[in-house]
């Protein structure tokens, strides 16, 4: 018999899910959670991410992603359990698997994703350097979830923990979501995070930069599909995709959907009216420098072991441990 065992999380349980929906509904601001819940939102992501992120197109950002491999691999030596915080479809993941050592390194991986589908598809990935019985998953709110600890120490793994927290930092609150994964760190743990930055000396100049890889039809279909399945309709409104400045001095990409007729849409047994000329925040993404995340690492406790950068400047991975 072949399947997978998954610890869901009380944050994902359906009657959180329910409030965290219609919350989003009332403030005009949806929780990007709701962009990766079904299979089909999961295939566009994994397709959009294919298409356009640097990690997947650019040799000098698959370097420094095997360069930091290679360093986290001394740092916690062989039979380790690997954590993937928000592991998406896995792949970086599976290729660190593979420098630490593969089947003959004795490891441990547990793939943890807001959603189900991306959650069993990195557990697929790994499956060439992590044997079943220590493959494992958890589905869960990161934003949210107060048992995640717990729930990493049931597994019973006692090898050094390598936590990976790839292509997260933007869709979230920076302080908020760093204070949350400094408090699940053990003693000893290694953190290695990655950080879509700014490219370029002018912050301002590198956010416009990179704007095409967010204002795109792969990105503009991927985040509609929640929309239609909420009982919007295609023609209800338009994208704008722009740039804000938010909490210190950081700036983010923002996509609203701005309708152009009133909508009304009933979820949950509750009913939202929309009128005409009212924007929706659909997505956002925190662009950083290699300056503010030292800043942001420092400033939760985190000791920056070292930091690689891609040659357009696109991508960061930094390796750091909670300092005493």
């Amino acid at each position: 018999m072949s399947g997978a065992y998954v610890f869901l999380d009380r944050s994902q349980f359906p009657e959180q899910v329910r409030e965290d929906l219609l919350g989003s509904l009332r403030a005009r601001a949806i929780n990007h959670k709701f962009h990766y819940d079904s299979y089909k939102q999961a295939a566009k992501w994994l397709a959009l991410h294919e298409a356009h992120s640097p990690a997947r197109r650019d040799d000098s950002c698959l370097r420094i992603y095997d360069e930091a491999f290679r360093a986290a691999a001394t740092v916690v030596g062989r039979g380790a359990h690997v954590i993937g915080l928000g592991c998406g479809g896995g792949q970086k993941e599976a290729r660190l698997l593979e420098v630490l050592g593969g089947a003959a390194g004795g490891l441990a991986y547990t793939a943890s994703d807001v959603s189900l589908p991306l959650v069993l598809t990195a557990m697929e990935a790994a499956a060439g350097s992590v044997s079943a019985e220590r493959r494992h998953a958890v589905v869960c709110d990161l934003a949210t979830t107060t048992e995640l600890g717990a729930a990493l120490d049931g597994f019973g793994e006692t090898g050094p923990r390598l936590i990976t927290l790839f292509g997260i930092i933007p869709n979230f609150d920076p302080d908020l979501l760093m204070t949350r994964i400094s408090a699940l760190l053990h003693p000893g743990d290694v953190l290695l995070l990655s950080a879509n930055l700014a490219p370029g000396a002018d912050y301002a100049a590198g956010v416009r930069r990179v704007l095409p890889q967010y204002d795109n039809e792969l990105t503009r279909d991927w985040l509609l599909t929640l929309l239609l399945d909420l009982g919007f309709e295609r023609e209800d409104g338009g994208w704008c995709f722009s740039i804000e400045t938010a909490d210190q001095d950081l700036q983010r990409i923002v996509a609203h959907f701005e309708l152009v007729r009133a909508r009304d849409i009933r979820v949950h047994g509750e009913r939202f009216s929309f009128a005409a000329g009212e924007r929706i925040r659909v997505f956002f993404s925190y662009r950083h420098t290699v300056e503010t995340m030292r800043g942001l690492l420092a400033g939760h406790g985190m000791q920056l072991r070292a930091d690689w950068i891609n040659d357009s400047g696109e991508e960061g991975v930094f390796l750091c441990r909670r300092g005493a």
